[in-house]
């Protein structure tokens, strides 16, 4: 009995024993020293594949240290070790298995392995099985990257095994979606794979029609009689139809070396000319050779005689199609995969283009609300004065450059933007003020010479700020809490500027209603808009009131310089930028009325986008075809979309 008790223990601690040096990781990179030594990105795959699926707890291990470059092999005995520099150019060894350090030893006696970047790549791949389950998060988060950006058939399993334990609800769902689309590609199960493309149908992700397509591509090809079985047919061609011509079908018979190839004009000219024997070509003088009929007389008879291949007719061409089928089979074999794929494409399709043209009406809506911005302060003056102010572009100007140095006093940008918002506002204000004082007032009367002195005006302006801040573009920068934008899938997203932006737009108009509604300033307004004379007879004074007026306008067209400069460059030819388009947005809108403004901002927009929408590759046409649209337009709504009544009317 004590002799099976320690015959038992002695069989146990073999097989322990056994299971140890199984396990050790070193045997596996003996088996592969050559190439591991040698590091060639064409032959290492294997070293790196048996580690990987070795089992051995040090797998991870050694491909972290070899991807680090810290592995390193001892030339008396090609003995793999991790390694880190001690004193006196000695290097520190620690055994993969045991971890124990196994000696120092001098640089000349050992050999640094470096793998280059294409190695460290194959191994970073490898390293995805053991990153999927890692405790850092973000090691599981690169993980992830890696197979999104090469996916294999082999991550599946280990994918799957990783989800159930994942604490991580935002690295769950990636897994989770991850999971979804390899088991597309590679899931050799069909009802699996037809389950998953069912289930994401109604996704947008690019990644999902990624995943798809590859599943609906197809392949042309040709057969004797009858289409073969065992393939997933796509379409029967016809040749001769629109996408498949004849030509194209003879082609491809020649490339499957079904039909010999067509003579062709060369191929005659090359074989008459090595023929020529006497000045004579098959008896045919080489003089009368000068037209297509002889030149094929000739070669036909030397066809005849076996000197050159024979050309190849209509009919012939018509019974080498007759004879064959041409077809186009998809690369995937399986036909329930595919139908699944082309409805689940075709169904992602349909969304895409919706959620597309919503994606172009935001675009367009938040270009509306900024010219609705650029254009509100010129609608005013426009419309109560009957003034062209040329250098409205260079009030928007000050207010950027406004925002602008406010933030080089303010520092924190959430501050400095709301300090600015008010300061632009007092800065344009006060140049208003100032300009209608000294220059508009004495020219109301003469529009002609009131377009000229804003015009210098606004040159003067321009050279002005080149001097104070020079040429280069100044940053205006937003809040953090503005950087990014709301997404809403793969297809729609709009900035958070521009959010911001359009909801500035809306709060300007709300302010200007209650002005023009509530307040004593926006009665005589209305009052002097409607009759000047009027209004004067009454106890308005119409100077005064266009002198605010003028003001009120410049110093909104401020407050849309810092919100236009969050996101465009601020330098000396902003407001030039916006000029055409604010003129164009009153003029279409309605001289003067704030509702016509809106509405020529919303037209001039949509159609703008809509035009670049149907030519993006040339926004400057797009440009010139708007402006051609509005000419147009004006031809039949010269007020407008909204007239107004009373003086601007009248002029």
């Amino acid at each position: 009995m004590k002799r099976l008790y320690l015959l038992g223990l002695a069989a146990l601690l073999c097989c322990v024993m056994a299971a140890a040096q199984a396990s050790d990781i070193q045997p596996i990179l003996q088996e592969h020293k050559q190439i591991i030594a040698k590091s060639a990105r064409k032959t290492i795959a294997p070293a790196i594949d048996a580690i990987a699926k070795s089992g051995s707890p040090q797998a991870q291990t050694v491909l972290e240290t070899w991807a680090a470059k810290a592995m390193w092999m001892r030339k008396s005995d090609g003995v793999f070790f991790a390694a880190e520099k001690a004193e006196d150019k000695q290097y520190r060894l620690f055994d993969f298995d045991s971890g124990e350090v196994a000696g120092t030893y001098p640089k000349a006696d050992l050999k640094q392995i470096k793998p280059n970047s294409g190695i460290r790549a194959m191994i970073g791949t490898a390293l995805v099985q053991f990153q999927l389950i890692d405790p850092d998060a973000a090691r599981r988060q690169a993980a992830l990257t890696s197979i999104q950006r090469d996916p294999e058939a082999r991550f599946l399993a280990p994918l799957r095994a990783s989800i159930e334990g994942e604490p991580d609800v935002k690295l769950l769902a990636q897994k989770r979606r991850l999971e979804r689309l390899l088991t597309i590609s590679f899931d050799k199960n069909t009802e699996a794979r037809v389950n998953a493309i069912e289930e994401m149908s109604g996704d947008l992700g690019v990644d999902l029609r990624a995943t798809l397509n590859p599943l609906v591509a197809t392949t042309r090809d040709v057969a004797l009689g009858e289409v073969p079985s065992g393939l997933n047919i796509a379409d029967i061609l016809a040749p001769g139809t629109e996408f498949f011509s004849r030509t194209d079908a003879y082609d491809l018979l020649v490339i499957k070396s079904l039909a010999q190839p067509k003579v062709t004009a060369n191929d005659i000219r090359n074989a008459l000319a090595v023929n020529i024997d006497g000045g004579r070509v098959a008896g045919i003088p080489v003089a009368r050779l000068d037209n297509d009929t002889a030149r094929h007389r000739a070669y036909d008879i030397l066809a005849k005689a076996g000197q050159a291949p024979a050309r190849v007719t209509t009919d012939d061409v018509d019974a080498a199609l007759a004879s064959h089928v041409f077809f186009e089979s998809y690369y995937e074999p399986s036909p329930d995969v595919t139908t699944a794929a082309n409805a689940s494409l075709t169904a992602i399709g349909l969304r895409v283009g919706l959620n597309q043209t919503l994606d172009l009406a935001l675009d367009a809506l938040s270009l509306a609300s900024i010219y609705f911005l650029a254009a509100i302060g010129l609608a005013i003056t426009f419309g109560v004065m009957g003034v062209i102010n040329m250098a409205h572009g260079e009030f928007i100007m000050m207010g950027a450059y406004t925002g602008y140095v406010v933030q080089q006093i303010i520092p924190d940008h959430t501050l400095s933007i709301i300090v600015a918002i008010p300061l632009a506002f007092v800065v344009t204000f006060t140049a208003g003020v100032a300009m209608e004082r000294l220059v508009i007032r004495w020219l109301y009367a003469r529009p002609l010479e009131t377009l000229l002195a804003t015009f210098g005006i606004s040159i003067a302006l321009q050279q002005l700020a080149k001097n104070i801040f020079g040429t280069q573009a100044r940053p205006l920068t937003a809040p953090e809490w503005l950087n990014g934008a709301f997404t809403m899938n793969d297809v729609v997203s709009i900035s958070y500027i521009r959010i911001a932006i359009f909801i500035l737009a809306l709060i300007f108009l709300g302010v200007f209603l209650f002005i023009m509604k509530r307040t004593r300033l926006g009665l005589e307004t209305r009052a002097v808009t409607q009759n000047s004379r009027m209004a004067a007879s009454m106890g308005i004074n119409p100077g005064r009131v266009n002198m605010l007026t003028f003001g009120l306008g410049s110093g909104i067209a401020g407050v849309a310089g810092v919100a236009i400069g969050l996101f465009a460059k601020v330098t000396s030819e902003l407001g030039s930028d916006y000029i055409v388009q604010s003129f164009m947005t009153v003029v279409v809108g309605g001289v003067g009325n704030i509702w016509g403004t809106l509405a020529g901002a919303a037209m001039i927009g949509f159609l703008q986008k809509g035009i670049e929408w149907l030519n993006p590759s040339n926004t400057l046409a797009a440009q010139t075809y708007m402006i051609v649209f509005i000419i147009i337009f004006i031809q039949f709504r010269p007020r407008g979309i909204i007239a107004l009544k009373g003086r601007a009317a009248g002029d």
